[in-house]
């Protein structure tokens, strides 16, 4: 007799020994011939009716619980620094971002305005057939004596003007070339930025846009002015007052400048930007001190752009602030 298993027999043992019918399933758990889970025997032999818990897969040996080359993998995770894989795949991912961000940008600035004019044909650029029209106009006018003094009247700009009269010409300042720049290269600069705005934002928030950038430039530099050069390094000398202040290149930098904020395009406003920040440290003169301006104030409306309806919702809790602090 047996320690671990007494030579017993029970009624039943020689049922529970039997081969299970065909086509019949044996039922886990019911029965007096059941062996309890978990235990085994010591012959060697799987009880009939029972499965092998061991899976195997075709050309796998059985599953264990670790997987090969998992170590190796969570040593590489866990250890110090960035594996030699990732380094040398760093300049390939560089590569695909900048990739990546160009055709955003050739698809929100180019494509997307492209694709507007098609449908709306040429007269969706009537503001940038205007602009270079009234520019073509002003210097044909500007080369006679007459003309020229004119075009002084009804668009010259100088920061010793009264106020009222200087907004009253900034409109058509928009308009007046600047004598010491060439007009038919910014006439393709200003052509570009009217057509692509007026293509993505439509005439009216152009116009506004151009306009808010180029008075922006036109009030900062009385401020400037009565600053003076040794206020900070960003004033400018009392004779910059009669200096001619025109031309539409405020606007166009300006349209830029929001183009590159509203359609996310960081290349370009990089670009933008710093030709402008380039050109007012290599020439710190009135035109870029007012380029430099026209950018800060593009930025300023690009990042409002769609914030309208969270404006108009903070308008009221503030006015009942105020209410309230009035009251007390």
């Amino acid at each position: 007799m047996s320690i671990l298993r007494p030579e017993v027999d029970r009624p039943g043992d020689d049922r529970a020994e039997k081969e299970p019918r065909a086509g019949a399933r044996p039922r886990r758990g019911s029965g007096a011939g059941t062996r309890p889970r978990g235990e085994r025997r010591t012959d060697g032999q799987t009880p009939a009716g029972t499965r092998a818990r061991t899976r195997t897969r075709p050309g796998a040996g059985p599953r264990t619980g670790a997987r090969p080359g998992a170590g190796a993998r969570e040593g590489e995770r866990a250890g110090p620094g960035v594996p030699e894989a990732a380094r040398a795949g760093l300049p390939a991912r560089i590569v695909a971002f900048a990739g990546r961000t160009l055709r955003g940008e050739w698809e929100g600035i180019v494509v997307d305005p492209l694709r507007r004019l098609r449908r709306r044909g040429p007269a969706a650029l009537s503001l940038a057939f205007v602009a270079c029209g009234g520019v073509i106009f002003f210097h044909a006018i500007a080369q006679r004596p007459a003309g020229a003094t004119a075009v002084r009247i009804l668009g010259g700009v100088q920061g010793d003007l009264p106020l009222w009269l200087a907004l009253l010409r900034t409109p058509v300042s928009l308009y007046v070339p600047a004598l010491d720049l060439p007009v038919w290269a910014g006439i393709t600069q200003l052509f570009l930025a009217f057509a692509l705005a007026e293509l993505a934002l439509g005439r009216a928030r152009t116009l506004a846009v151009a306009y808010a950038a180029t008075l922006a430039g036109t009030l900062t530099v009385r401020v400037l002015i009565a600053m003076g050069p040794d206020r900070w390094g960003v004033g400018l000398p009392p004779e910059t007052a009669q200096v001619l202040d025109t031309g539409p290149s405020a606007a166009v930098v300006g349209l830029f400048t929001y183009l590159s904020v509203v359609r996310r395009a960081p290349i370009v406003f990089t670009l933008t930007g710093g030709s402008m920040v380039v050109e007012s440290l290599a020439k710190p003169n009135l035109a870029g001190r007012e380029h430099l301006i026209a950018v800060g104030a593009a930025l300023v409306l690009g990042l409002l752009h769609g914030q309208g309806g969270r404006l108009r919702r903070l308008l009221p809790g503030v006015r009942a602030s105020a209410q309230v602090r009035g009251s007390a």
